[in-house]
């Protein structure tokens, strides 16, 4: 029996759904068939799960994106990291609905790295809204032969044809895609501009799209069947664990004593790191026989360090710095840039200036952090769970100082992303360690507390926003300044936008404050926090700014209808007017502004919000924003209602409304999901979550200190997406934006006190409290 027959065998053994997690055992001799992208011609290279259900050979692919065996399964490749958000059933949906396969013999690849997939990348909420034209495409390639190669076998006329479910139909007359394959081996195959001109399907007739259908990946997650990074194993590997400095830059190492770490059974040796990428400097790794031994003996070494020059950096220093950034009115990034700012600023009647900041938050993914790696066949192999191979397989090659075609990443489940995996840091470490030992198969896993202190924090940010407000409340001039650290600047300087004033700054750590309001001239200016960016590295966490601009801006606005008499919604409202650049244009903003009020206007409808009755220290709050960014706007409002218990401080949020407007949704239960999770994120760093930065690294390691979001703090939830058929958009983020924001209104309708700072603390609001009573 040949390799492939066994693992097949393997595979038959446990449901047909690939072998089980904990004993999955890849062979030594590689497992291209297993997590490689599909070659040529051959349908059966595909993830685990659905390698028992393909052919060997003799599959139709027109395009790279998918394919279709003689027994009739459509392949279709994902480029995206699957994450918890069902994102092959959303993209391979996209294919198939325009295809239209028969859904119950659809399977999906999550691929390796290769050129030819190009931008590898899952964040920002792009997945769907990246993909949808190129899915439809391809499915429409597919559909095309089929129908072309179908009414041939039939001896009719294309025209004659038509194609549902897996079949082409003539009258009485059918024929299945599998049929069509095996008797007519078509080979024609698609360029993409050749895919751009073929005619796609009306809306009308989705039949998957929009519509409940099952979820590829459920069924392996619930068995146990399915592979995450760290459940992966190579024959003869041994582990490590590293030893953390006690800074993130520039900590050297002294000397190291092993004669504790001796002493653990199972242990092997160290190794100081030698890092050309600089990702990981003064690192020591500890190899061990055995994960359990490589804890123990890690915390049995002792190692001396010179730590970096932010050893004693606080978070208060980096905030200070901020707010020194934004007062010295220079400096910066100018994304919205209009003139006649200052003037209009100089004849209002009165400048309304507030500032609003936000604590540093940590991922803390149910997944630590953990790579594979080691030299095989002439290859580097990097095996984990990651977001963005394209940005980190270059760095990888530059550590090993190797050429990039000789470093591949294998694609596995990641047990939660939110970001943390966009940065693929973790796996230089494991890739450093195997090529000490030259070359020999390395697994690196992380504990809790390596993981939190190597974690790509959610910088702490200060922002300050400016209105000329005239008397009768009209604005007629906005400004807004934001400093943090900047993941984008640090990781991905070239992927960086230019602001109006020809300045790169970095799109992720402004989104959400080029608003769509019309209130005059705006100014618009990003700083990088370079304090923060040399404390540590700067991640992308789930929303990223736009988890703390909408919280400066959506505050900002109630303040100012709260102080000059107006209705908080209908303030807002008066501002989406839906002109100038806020009309919106093709293909991802039609409509504009007006799909913002949309929104806004059923959330009140829902919640009622100025129309209900509610008990004493109860109240709703509401907010507004777009979403991840102003160029692929998902219109989002929310509304929350809250109860502050006097006594104690304690906020309670009893319900969370949300109304959203993404275009077309193409997975129901996913964008529910999706936005349920966000939501419940933005709360937790609403009023639960967050750390702070003390001797240049975070405070809190683990659980007991770091608290985010319990069970038992979960709201009721009403969510509901308006109909659309306009492109899709993103839906990862927009489910946070809104929430911190109507907290933070809700609780100073309910006690007349507002917060200015991430997280409200209990310790906060009784201080607010006292200070309103002494006022």
């Amino acid at each position: 029996m040949g390799k492939l027959e066994r693992i097949a065998a393997r595979q038959d053994r446990a449901a047909g759904r690939g072998p089980t997690r904990r004993g999955f055992l890849l062979t030594a001799m590689g497992s291209a068939f297993m997590f490689g992208f599909a070659r040529q011609g051959n349908a059966a290279q595909v993830y685990p799960q659905a390698a028992a259900n393909l052919p060997a050979g003799g599959a139709f692919e027109p395009t790279i994106w998918c394919s279709i065996a003689p027994d009739g399964w459509v392949n279709v490749n994902v480029i995206r990291a699957e994450m918890g958000q069902h994102v092959g059933t959303a993209l391979a949906r996209i294919i198939a609905d325009e295809m239209e396969a028969d859904w119950d013999k659809v399977k999906i690849t999550y691929v390796d790295t290769d050129p030819k997939w190009g931008l590898m990348v899952t964040g920002g909420s792009w997945s769907v809204w990246m993909t949808w034209d190129q899915f439809r495409q391809a499915g429409a390639a597919a559909r095309t032969v089929m129908v072309d190669e179908g009414a041939r076998l039939l001896g009719v006329a294309p025209s004659a044809c038509i194609a549902r479910n897996g079949q082409v139909i003539a009258g009485k007359r059918s024929i299945s895609y599998g049929e069509i394959v095996s008797r007519a081996h078509p080979t024609r195959t698609f360029t993409p501009d050749e895919m751009a001109k073929l005619p796609l399907k009306p809306s009308s007739e989705h039949r998957l799209i929009g519509r409940e259908v099952k979820a590829l990946d459920i069924p392996s997650k619930t068995d146990g069947t399915a592979i995450y990074g760290i459940d992966a194993k190579l024959e003869g590997m041994v582990y490590a664990r590293p030893k953390m400095p006690p800074t993130r830059y520039g900590s050297k190492v002294v000397s190291v004593d092993d004669t504790e770490a001796k002493k653990v059974k199972g242990y092997i040796r160290y190794i100081v790191l030698d890092d050309p990428s600089n990702t990981v400097p003064g690192w020591v790794a500890v190899l061990a026989s055995s994960y359990p031994a490589a804890i123990r003996a890690t915390d049995a070494l002792k190692v001396t360090w010179t730590p970096g020059k932010t050893a004693n950096v606080t978070e208060q220093d980096i905030i200070e710095y901020g707010r020194k950034q934004i007062a010295e009115k220079t400096g910066g990034s100018r994304i919205f840039n209009d003139a006649g700012v200052d003037e209009a600023l100089g004849k209002a009647d009165k400048v309304v200036e507030r500032t609003y900041t936000c604590s540093s938050v940590l991922h803390y993914q149910l997944e630590p952090m953990n790579a594979l790696a080691r030299q095989h066949e002439g290859k580097w192999e990097v095996h984990c769970g990651n977001q963005w191979q394209t940005l980190f397989l270059p760095v990888i090659a530059k550590a090993l100082q190797v050429p990039e075609s000789d470093v591949v990443m294998r694609s596995y489940l990641l047990g939660g992303g939110f970001g943390r995996r966009l940065n693929g840091d973790y796996a230089v470490p494991a890739a450093l360690i195997s090529k000490a030992l030259g070359g020999k198969p390395v697994k690196l896993v992380f504990t809790r507390s390596d993981d939190v202190l190597f974690d790509s924090i959610r910088s702490p940010s200060i922002q300050t926003v400016r209105a000329g407000v005239n008397k009768d409340g009209s604005i007629n001039g906005w400004e807004h300044h934001a400093s943090a650290g900047w993941p984008t600047g640090v990781m991905a300087a070239a992927f960086m936008e230019k602001g109006e004033d020809g300045k790169p700054y970095d799109q992720f750590a402004i989104a959400g404050a080029d608003h769509w309001y019309d209130v005059g001239p705006i100014l618009v200016r990003a700083l990088d926090n370079d304090l923060a960016d040399a404390t540590f590295r700067p991640g992308w966490l789930r929303s990223v700014s736009s988890g703390w601009t909408p919280w400066a801006h959506e505050s900002f606005l109630d303040e100012l209808a709260h102080d000059y008499g107006k209705d908080p919604v209908d303030f807002r409202l008066g501002l989406l007017t839906c002109k100038g650049r806020n009309a919106g244009s093709a293909p991802n903003s039609v409509g504009g502004a007006s799909r913002q009020a949309n929104v806004l206007k059923k959330l009140v409808e829902k919640c009622g919000y100025g129309k209900v009755s509610l008990p004493k220290d109860t109240a709703i709050g509401i907010a507004t924003t777009f979403g991840q960014e102003r160029n692929m706007p998902t219109w989002t409002a929310g509304a929350a209602q809250v109860h502050v218990d006097r006594e104690t401080g304690v906020v309670t949020c009893q319900k969370i409304w949300l109304v959203l407007d993404a275009g077309t949704i193409i997975d129901p239960d996913g964008a529910l999901a999706q936005t349920e999770g966000g939501a419940l994120w933005g709360l937790s760093m609403a009023l639960f979550e967050g750390t702070e930065i003390e001797n240049g690294n975070v405070r809190d390691r683990n659980l007991n200190t770091y608290t985010p979001l319990r069970i038992t703090d979960v709201p009721d939830m009403d969510i509901e997406f308006l109909p659309s058929t306009e492109k899709p958009m993103g839906l990862g983020e927009p489910g946070v934006t809104t929430i911190a924001p109507a907290i933070g209104n809700a609780i100073f309708n309910a006690v007349g006190v507002r917060m200015r700072h991430l997280p409200v603390r209990p310790a906060d609001i009784l201080k607010a409290l006292k200070e309103k009573g002494n006022a």
